[in-house]
């Protein structure tokens, strides 16, 4: 039946009863197209999740805390007379072999060696490197130590979230990468004075010594005469510059001066010399410290976590806990860098085999 032989009360309701049906079907088809679209994403979901599972089944045990990571694989490192922290450590091996920053710790029969939980350990040094700002040790009167979880550095990225310790694990401090992987060119090392050339051509008088500075360190002062540096004798200021010139931030050198008409000697530990201007400024009065070694390495990672020089040598981390680095120079208010573990961990696994298996007396 048409609706046009339809009268209009009974084409009204006959019009109502077939839209109705046209809703119903709608409805039905939208409901059905819904169903099947809501199953075939919730299949695509298991599917991601199966898939998942598979590549990377769950892990037996939880995710390393990274902090906790911390504590057992670094030590704290003292002055024997005062106590004063003067650098980190951080255990590299199940046997006692740590490395911590050589600059900062030239006399090891000076210092006091700490677990994170401050007991103290008998140490020996077995090798130290210049190039590289750091020295290897072992602890020598301890059971079996932590095992340090070595990663690689080369995926961190801008930005990346970092970790560290601070006063020896006693505190973990985060923070990102900040710059680039670059090599820190040198500057030179230096004393920390002004000076000019003595009105008797027998020396170069101190004008002027810089707070906190090797000089002052040493007991050097304004006025003293220097007349010999490293055995060298000293007459004018181009002669102090040739004298240093060959050393490294952190190496000490003899000096002999005249006071009052008397002579003496004193070691001075030299610094470099961006320590040293930064010094003058101010910089190094700000923020806690600045190392005595700053630069001159062949690689650093350059991060923001806020640390002190007593702090350098120690751990540098990821958010996995393992090892990607070794805080090495904390060079002003927002900066530290870290000697990432792909430049010194090769070789110091060989300084470590070395001493493990040393030459037998007379076979080459």
């Amino acid at each position: 039946m048409s609706l046009s032989h339809i009268i209009p009360d009974e084409r009204a309701e006959h019009v109502a009863r077939h839209r109705s049906a046209q809703c119903s079907v709608l409805s039905s088809k939208h409901v059905s197209t819904r169903l099947r679209t809501e199953h075939s994403a919730l299949s695509t979901v298991c599917l991601c999740i199966i898939s998942v599972l598979l590549v990377f089944p769950l892990a037996a045990e939880p995710t390393p805390d990274p902090a906790a990571a911390v504590h057992g694989i670094t030590l704290r490192i003292e002055k024997k007379k005062s106590g004063d922290p003067v650098s980190s450590g951080i255990l590299a091996t199940s046997d006692g072999y740590f490395l911590t920053k050589a600059s900062e710790t030239p006399k090891w029969d000076e210092l006091h060696f700490r677990t994170f939980g401050g007991a103290e350990v008998k140490t020996r040094e077995v090798r130290r490197d210049a190039s590289l700002d750091l020295v290897l040790g072992q602890v020598i009167d301890a059971q079996k130590t932590t095992v340090t979880r070595w990663g690689e550095s080369k995926s961190i990225a801008l930005g990346q979230w970092l970790l560290a310790a601070k006063d020896a694990g006693k505190e973990v401090r985060f923070g990102v990468m900040s710059a680039t992987r670059r090599a820190i060119k040198g500057n030179g090392a230096a004393m920390g004075v002004y000076m000019e050339d003595a009105k008797d051509n027998k020396g170069v008088r101190i004008v002027d010594v810089g707070t906190d500075s090797p000089a002052e360190s040493a007991g050097l002062q304004k006025d003293d005469i220097l007349v010999a540096i490293g055995g060298q004798i000293i007459e004018v200021r181009d002669h102090v510059k040739e004298a240093i010139a060959s050393l490294q931030p952190g190496e000490e050198i003899e000096i002999r001066y005249r006071r009052k008409g008397k002579e003496a000697k004193c070691t001075v530990r030299l610094a470099s010399k961006t320590k040293i201007e930064s010094n003058w400024s101010g910089e190094d009065y700000a923020n806690g410290g600045i190392s005595i070694r700053t630069d001159s390495f062949p690689e650093v990672i350059q991060h923001d976590i806020p640390l002190g020089p007593a702090d350098m040598g120690g751990p540098l981390l990821n958010l996995m806990g393992q090892v990607i680095g070794i805080n090495i120079a904390r060079v002003d208010r927002i900066t530290t860098f870290a000697l990432p573990v792909e430049s010194f961990w090769p070789e110091v696994q060989k300084w470590i085999e070395a001493d493990r298996h040393p030459p037998k007396a007379g076979v080459k």
